[in-house]
């Protein structure tokens, strides 16, 4: 029997788009400790949490993930992925920070990572040091995650898990 799939999620630029000046507030939300809240989609969740898959924050939120975004989402608490202190978004090697992690911790496991900051060196050695499938699912940050997006997740799991 298969592995079932992980998704790792970000948070930064993924579920919280930086925007511009018209990318309206979601309803209902402050964002009086960060303005980025506003803008998160909350039909977001319920897409998430019906992929068959396990949901894992990937982010340098880390905990506070649970603490402020999963509520927003209607989401449970999640796993947190055990992540190397963030120094940077490029390694001296051009990998994302979370890169070698996040092979580690799927451990041959069927992966999708959803970040706005995925570049050609992640893709590659994704590639050469994971043993399974994976999906690297780069967002634009000023939009985010969308709808469009998800249900795309959702064809590559149901073909790969």
């Amino acid at each position: 029997m298969a592995s079932r799939a992980i998704l790792f999620l970000d948070v930064d630029g993924t579920l919280l788009p930086f925007g511009g000046p018209g990318t309206p507030p979601a309803p209902g939300v402050t964002a009086s400790s960060n303005p980025y809240l506003a803008r998160i989609d909350r039909t977001l969740g319920p897409l998430l949490a019906a992929l068959e898959c396990d949901l894992v924050w990937a982010t340098a939120w880390m905990d506070d993930a649970n603490e402020v975004i999963a509520p927003l989402l209607g989401l449970p608490q999640l796993p947190v992925a055990d992540l190397p202190g963030q120094d940077g978004d490029d390694g001296a090697d051009r990998l994302q920070w979370k890169t070698k992690a996040l092979i580690r911790i799927a451990a041959g496991r069927p992966f999708v990572w959803v970040d706005d900051d995925i570049g050609p060196a992640d893709r590659w050695w994704v590639e050469l040091e994971h043993p399974g499938e994976a999906l690297l699912h780069r967002v634009e940050p000023a939009v985010g995650l969308t709808a469009a997006d998800v249900a795309l997740i959702a064809t590559w799991l149901v073909k790969h898990s």
